[in-house]
């Protein structure tokens, strides 16, 4: 099923034109129409568009005085800091393809990923760099030092001229990113993305998000024109800043709080931690217009004091993607902030970043526990999670799938995983989900999370909503155990509220007390935390291995 037209965003065409840009070029366009606007402030130190572009030009110029650009990779390895945005428009300036690497993974699984992606360069940090003792890369560049034989990241490029490369890319062929899966449910994939998949799903999400339309600037670079009047998107391009939480080496990171932010204009400020109260004194102080991340965040900002005294009237929209928000938590967060406009969104690697949104215009229809309508120029169809490419009824549970100009072109070195994935321009997500008759996608749960208890199907995210709709719940994980009986049985992982002492078994009793006799919880372990990766998903597969 596609969107209709009547949910559109009002004033906008159904269809965007989208430049043959590079990705670079989105940069170029805002340090020439924000200037001396902050774009990205961490602490006492910051970087202006114009400053970022400057910085990225002396990082392109300097990689390709190594060797450096068309055709070759280059993996950042960073945490979220102001070298991010400068090695990483850097690097695609250069021509060169931008690998972004979580820098909490293990060392053996950061050697493969770099093997795999086959770096020639990598930028990382000093605190971290120690974990590439087992990569074998041919330049390693260090933000902030901490020996005396690393190699500086700030003074490899200091000197370089501050003009663009010409790189010669085809925006077509060239991938802009070679960015690898979560692994929350295995081993992680390179999924490769040509520079027309990361500008098309930036404009994508840019106009969606602030009721414009792209536009050629004066130098040919893509920037934006806000057609949509302030009384639907009241943040008006130039003006928006938030708190970025959100790690730039994943996808909702690299586009949605990276790519968006530069092409809107809007400043980004990071946090090294996750402090509840000094990201509640920030977004007061700072009179902050968005707030977006995982659920994980918005559950610890519900749960923090200042969060319901501080004054947030500045806030004008809520964002949420990676995973799945609660029913509860998205209506506490209306209760709380009821001038903003709270979208979930839904995506994944393999599609650049997402699919679809809930709609931003403050006269549109949002539903809470959907994911949204799909975005501009996007289909999305729901078929037999057993196979078949025939959507299925509105309201009948099946695999989701996306056509899209943002879908990738491929799994790196993976033919026959490809050719499962992308059949006739579908590409099959693995996510469970239902489309109602207005166009609404809901998320039910993951394809390899869906248990089959005595031939019937299970979706663990059902019941992990009732729990966490529960006081005493902070919470809630579900998993399945195996058994030659029955097939799976539900298993809950709860994390206890402070202040509440509740027993397993009265837990069990008020859920299973909400659900037919084949899904009810079997056995409930209560732990300290829930296991999640760096980009706020849960990590289903270590829940598992505690079972066995």
């Amino acid at each position: 099923m596609t969107i209709t037209t009547q949910w559109y965003p009002p004033g906008l065409p159904t269809s965007l034109t989208y430049p043959d840009a590079p990705v670079g070029s989105i940069l170029a366009a805002a340090a020439a129409r924000y200037g001396d606007r902050i774009a990205f402030l961490h602490g006492e130190d910051h970087l202006t568009f114009a400053d970022t572009w400057r910085a990225a030009c002396r990082f392109a110029n300097a990689l390709r005085e190594h060797g450096i650009g068309r055709g070759s990779t280059v993996a950042l390895h960073l945490p979220n800091c102001l070298a991010y945005p400068v090695a990483y428009y850097g690097t695609l300036l250069s021509g060169a393809t931008f690998s972004p690497a979580n820098p909490l993974l293990p060392p053996h699984d950061l050697a493969a990923q770099l093997a795999d992606c086959e770096a020639a360069a990598v930028v990382t940090f000093g605190p971290v760099a120690g974990a590439l003792a087992q990569a074998d890369v041919p330049l390693v560049l260090v933000d902030r030092p901490t020996t005396d034989d690393q190699t500086d990241f700030a003074a490899f490029h200091r000197d370089a001229p501050e003009t663009p490369p010409d790189a010669g890319l085809d925006v077509h062929t060239d991938l802009a990113h070679l960015a690898y899966t979560g692994g929350t449910t295995g081993r992680s994939k390179g999924v490769r993305l040509p520079h027309r998949n990361v500008v098309v799903n930036t404009l994508q999400y840019a106009c969606w998000g602030t009721g414009s339309v792209p536009v050629l600037d004066d130098a040919g670079h893509p920037t934006l024109d806000q057609t949509g009047p302030a009384d639907e998107w009241p943040v008006r391009l130039g003006t928006g800043i938030g708190i970025n939480l959100t790690p730039w080496f994943h996808a909702m990171g690299t586009i949605g709080a990276l790519n968006v932010a530069v092409a809107t204009g809007g400043t980004v400020v990071l946090h090294d931690l996750f402090d509840p109260p000094a990201y509640v004194a920030d977004a007061e102080r700072l009179r902050v217009t968005s707030m977006s991340g995982a659920p994980a965040l918005f559950a610890a900002l519900l749960a923090c004091p200042q969060f319901h005294t501080a004054d947030l009237s500045s806030v004008r929209t809520v964002t949420s993607g990676a995973a799945p928000l609660a029913r509860e938590m998205i209506n506490a967060l209306q209760r709380r902030l009821p001038d903003a406009v709270i979208a979930e969104g839904y995506g994944l690697t393999e599609v650049t970043m997402g699919a679809t949104l809930s709609p931003s215009w403050r006269s549109g229809t949002r539903k809470v526990g959907s994911v949204g309508v799909p975005i501009f120029d996007t289909e999305v169809k729901v078929v037999p999670p057993e196979g078949g490419e025939e959507p299925l009824p509105p309201d009948t549970p099946g695999e989701v799938c996306i056509r899209g100009p943002q879908v990738m072109t491929g799994y790196h070195n993976r033919p026959e995983e490809t050719a499962a994935t992308l059949v006739d321009g579908w590409l099959h997500t693995g996510d469970i989900g239902t489309i109602d008759d207005d166009g609404y996608l809901s998320i039910v749960d993951r394809k390899k999370d869906m248990l089959i208890y005595k031939g019937y199907n299970v979706y663990p995210r059902e019941l992990e909503e009732l729990l966490v709709a529960l006081p005493e719940v902070a919470a809630a994980a579900v998993v399945g155990r195996r058994t030659a009986e029955v097939g799976e049985l539900p298993v809950a992982f709860v994390v206890r509220a402070q202040g509440h002492d509740v027993t397993a078994e009265e837990l069990l009793e008020r859920v299973n007390g909400q659900v037919v006799p084949y899904k009810r919880v079997r056995e409930l372990r209560f732990v300290e935390q829930i296991p999640m990766s760096a980009a706020g998903k849960v990590l289903k597969r270590e829940l598992r291995e505690q079972l066995t």
